[in-house]
């Protein structure tokens, strides 16, 4: 395998037919090509040798796909902040194309199931880091390049999206394996088991899961107002938006269960939303005095920023703010609003990296005024400690529906999405802002992310979004009705609450929590013996 030469032109082709089949994912044709996206990218590595030399050649072609791959995928970032897709590509070349080095450095001085061993493991270790690290862009998951492919990955309420990371892997490792040693007809029976079976195993997922019908029902309006993220809302007067919502929100049925507007629709613009006197808001009054006249019975979630007032500076959060002798925090947040006069919160904890959180707050406090102003996001904000739920069904409110509203970016991790059922959400309100990427893949990629929470919790998922994609989402990941880009109107839909609990939901990314452990232990390994020279596994 290692006497595989090729000429510079073919490593090129090698090279860039390994960025095509891994981002066709992401571009609307089908997450399927995944399943060979690395082979050409292990005959690369296969045609070098071990020296050092031939190490830093490999490195350049690893940095060339993980590097196209973001930017061919991601390339609209730049709209909200050309510093992200640079920083993006840079994290996905040192992160992942790092643990790709890794393995073909073990692939030249250890045994193939030790090298294989690293690279599982390590590609899944880094996706967990990716997932909870301060620095957090989650978007090239290569489970994710399922989202437009859900009938093929039903199985995700097992593992969740790091099952399809780790399927990938393995089928990969084994095509490759047969595509070098024909001779090897094991490898091509595994890699032919391991692409056919999930999918088969995820027909017959799909086609049994069947909705609890005896449950109570849910009526559901979401609202799309498409208001421009960089002009309207913040030029637009604060009375003429209230009358465009208030107008949009009548359109609902009035028998309408629940109202559900997008992230960040109200608040700031000159009519701040003080937590401790929320009724003291223009917007919150207009919307609570619409509700209650015309949807007594109804909830109202809405996105919205807001502020909670510390009494002094020793009450004051890590991410507090101040102005003179005032401490404040401030928050990407859900309200409802609801016959109960108590106000419902929840906040965004999943913040966006260079936007709402500046990293590693301890050493980089000073920088904070470097994050890049985003509109009625900027700055550091607060985060919930834990997750809220907008109602919670207890011995307090015995009846009703459970729900919960992650916002935007909250959408996009499985494991932090999935706690929202565990704690006992039987209807998922994403309530989002998709306004700053303009009409490209950026917002069609995250309402396709949607289709796999729902998968993994088996929830319903209503999703309002600024200016689309608004739509509702079954628990098998089927699209049902959406409001497309830059469309105004309203959405309405009967669904269906469920209380069922996947082993996802529960156990959340146990593959990544697996994966690294193994990796520890797999560079342990080899370091410990490579330099004692005792292993059998290592020459």
């Amino acid at each position: 395998m290692n006497n595989i030469l090729l000429k510079r032109y073919q490593r090129l082709l090698l090279a860039l037919l390994s960025v095509v089949l891994l981002s066709l994912g992401w571009l609307r044709v089908s997450g399927l090509t995944l399943l060979v996206g690395f082979v050409p990218l292990l005959l690369l590595s296969a045609s070098y040798g071990s020296s050092r030399r031939e190490w830093w050649a490999m490195a350049g072609w690893v940095a060339l796909v993980m590097g196209l791959w973001c930017v061919v995928t991601c390339w609209w970032i730049y709209y909200a902040a050309a510093v992200g897709i640079v920083a993006a590509t840079i994290v996905q070349i040192g992160l992942f194309g790092g643990v790709f080095m890794l393995f073909h450095y073990f692939s030249k001085r250890a045994r193939k199931v030790h090298a294989y061993t690293t690279l599982i493991a390590g590609w899944l270790w880094a996706e967990h880091l990716y997932l909870n690290g301060e620095v957090s862009f989650p978007w090239l998951l290569l489970g994710n390049g399922f989202a437009g492919d859900v009938w093929a990955v039903q199985w995700y309420e097992l593992t969740g999206v790091l099952g399809g990371s780790l399927w990938v892997l393995l089928v990969n490792i084994l095509l490759f394996e047969w595509l070098t040693n024909r001779s090897n007809k094991g490898a091509g029976i595994a890699a032919t088991i391991f692409m056919v079976v999930p999918i088969v195993a995820s027909l017959i997922i799909g086609a049994s899961y069947e909705e609890n019908t005896n449950t109570q029902r849910a009526t559901v309006t979401l609202i799309q107002p498409n208001f421009d993220p960089y002009k309207e809302k913040y030029t637009l007067p604060v009375e003429e938006q209230l009358n465009i919502l208030s107008e949009l929100v009548s359109e609902a049925p009035e028998d309408a269960d629940y109202i559900v507007l997008p992230e960040t629709v109200i608040g700031d613009a000159g009519d701040p939303i003080w937590e401790s006197n929320h009724l003291g808001s223009r917007s919150v009054g207009a919307l609570e005095r619409l509700r209650s006249l015309r949807y007594p019975d109804a909830q109202l979630i809405t996105g919205a920023m807001t502020y909670h007032r510390y009494k002094n500076e020793q009450e004051a959060s890590a991410t507090a703010r101040h102005r003179g002798s005032m401490w404040y925090d401030r928050y990407n947040a859900a309200l409802a609003l609801d016959r109960d006069s108590t106000l419902k919160v929840s906040h965004k904890s999943r913040l966006v990296v260079g936007v709402e959180k500046m990293p590693f707050m301890d050493i980089l406090k000073p920088l904070e005024k470097l994050i890049v102003n985003l509109g009625g996001t900027t700055g550091q904000l607060g985060v919930d400690k834990y997750r809220r739920l907008l109602h919670q069904r207890n011995c307090h409110y015995p009846y009703g529906i459970s729900v919960a509203a992650p916002i935007c970016y909250e959408s996009v991790y499985g494991e932090h999405f999935g706690g929202f059922a565990a704690d006992g959400a039987e209807l998922m309100m994403v309530i989002t802002n998709d306004g700053w990427w303009h009409d490209t893949e950026g917002y069609r990629q995250h309402f396709s992310f949607s289709r796999l929470r729902a998968i993994e919790t088996r929830r319903w998922i209503c999703r309002a979004a600024n200016t689309g994609i608004s739509g509702f989402i079954s628990p098998t990941g089927k699209v049902h009705q959406t409001l497309g880009w830059d469309e105004r109107g309203t959405l309405t839909m009967e669904v269906v609450p469920s209380r069922e609990v996947t082993l996802y939901a529960k156990a959340g990314d146990y593959l990544g929590r697996i994966g690294t452990y193994l990796f520890i232990l797999s560079v342990l390994y080899y370091v410990s013996y490579r330099f004692r020279r005792r292993s059998h596994l290592v020459e």
